[in-house]
């Protein structure tokens, strides 16, 4: 039996990898012009940091954690999400004490779940992080900061900005409270999945999908008459941010995020293109989290997105530039006994021009099998090298996009050919 990649955990051929390049490098250019760095970390952390950080009686902790003992005993687990390693990795190394930061990061993550369209058992994030800012100023650039990634992206029209605030924990202690009484009452009209939450997290409930709850929901207390003044006010801040900045928005009163963490300010960046999994970016203040994980009070605030959410949503809506995944510009014909002069040529047009794509052909076959190889690559122009060619120090240049006769020129002047065309 031929041995198959685990469920839920796929391939990335190549020619996808060029749309995640493509976005790869749109999300690295924006975030740049906002001064933001990149952080990288493991995807191995101790198990207790994800138990302290995303909460033991979450969905995550209990259920979909790729957690093991490793041969000395201890208790490790592949990340489930980013935000836990990146507060570990800059408490461990001193980067938040009296200090601003402003992070990113990208890799795959991993939670055991039904694997679905556009939820995998790994997939993969980017993740943007900011500490030691408490205004609503950060939080609002953040959205700014997704909002012109959009419009980078061409999909500002298919997404939609939802945001809520969840108070402090003080409050959420209050409202959670008064919800469980109200649901309590109602248990029996609650369905299997809202019942158990209702135990052990009840404010998980409000994201229900089951219209039913939601229906029921209508009459329950709302969060926003138990936030307290300063949390308002933050939130109102924001707000006006985002209306002088022209940032469209919905106040979602039933957002909740599902990582214990979150206070304040949540986030989710939804559309209605890719069905079930409409949440492509979704995150919000943490000021609690690094005391929390060991490390001197300091207030954080982030977001992620699905990488491969994104693919899908970039891939439906047509909007990837027919140049990304173009990897050939020109293909050299190496035809007889002239693999040692292509090689050569070819570095030397390389070096000469940095920009262009190459690709020198290897394995021999005939000039038919080659210049159709040659016009399978997608390459503009095809240079010629056979025996003639090689001993006279010249190359043929056929044009495979154009109806231009074929020339022969000195491989001496090949480079300012190309310099002239690309």
């Amino acid at each position: 039996m031929k041995i198959q990649s685990i469920r839920g955990m796929n391939d990335l051929l190549p020619e996808q990898s060029a749309t995640w390049q493509y976005l790869e490098r749109a999300v690295a250019d924006v975030l740049g012009r906002y001064s933001y760095r990149e952080i990288r970390f493991p995807i191995l952390e101790q198990t207790e940091l994800f138990k302290r950080a995303v909460g033991e009686v979450t969905d995550i902790v209990e259920k979909e954690m790729y957690s093991f003992e490793d041969r000395n005993g201890d208790s490790l687990s592949l990340r489930p999400e980013g935000t836990a390693g990146c507060v570990r990795a800059c408490t461990q190394n001193g980067l938040l004490h009296n200090q601003t930061q402003r992070l990113w990061y990208t890799g795959p993550m991993f939670r055991h779940e039904r694997p679905q369209k556009g939820r995998l058992r790994q997939f993969h994030q980017i993740g943007v992080e900011a500490f030691g800012l408490t205004g609503p100023d950060i939080d609002a650039e953040l959205l700014l900061i997704t909002a012109r990634l959009w419009k980078t992206l061409k999909i500002d029209h298919a997404v939609t900005l939802q945001i809520n605030s969840l108070g402090t924990s003080a409050d959420r202690a209050k409202y959670r409270e008064a919800l469980v009484e109200f649901l309590t009452a109602r248990h029996e009209q609650l369905d299997e999945d809202s019942q158990r939450r209702l135990t052990s997290n009840p404010m998980r409930i409000l994201d229900s999908k089951n219209p039913d709850v939601q229906a029921l929901l209508n009459d329950a207390p709302s969060l926003k008459d138990f936030i307290d003044e300063e949390s308002r006010t933050h939130f109102e801040q924001l707000c006006a941010v985002l209306d002088a900045a022209n940032i469209p928005y919905e106040i979602n009163p039933r957002l909740v995020r599902g990582l214990d963490y979150y206070s304040k300010t949540v986030f989710e960046w939804v559309t209605t293109h890719l069905g079930a999994q409409g949440t492509v970016c979704a995150g919000g203040r943490y000021d609690g989290l690094v005391e929390q994980l060991g490390g001197k009070p300091c207030p954080g605030v982030g977001f992620a997105m699905g990488i491969e959410r994104l693919v899908l949503l970039l891939d439906e809506l047509a909007v990837v530039p027919d140049s990304v995944g173009q990897t050939v510009d020109v293909y050299l014909v190496a035809v007889g006994d002239v693999e040692q002069q292509a090689l050569v040529l070819a570095e030397k047009l390389r070096s000469d021009c940095p920009s262009i794509r190459l690709e020198c052909h290897c394995g021999g076959g005939s000039f038919k099998s080659q210049i159709k190889k040659a016009d399978k690559s997608g390459a503009a122009i095809a240079l010629i090298l056979a025996e003639d060619e090689a001993k006279a120090g010249t190359v043929g240049v056929k044009y495979l996009r154009k109806d231009t006769s074929q020339e022969t020129i000195a491989q001496t002047d090949v480079t300012e050919l190309l310099k002239h065309h690309f």
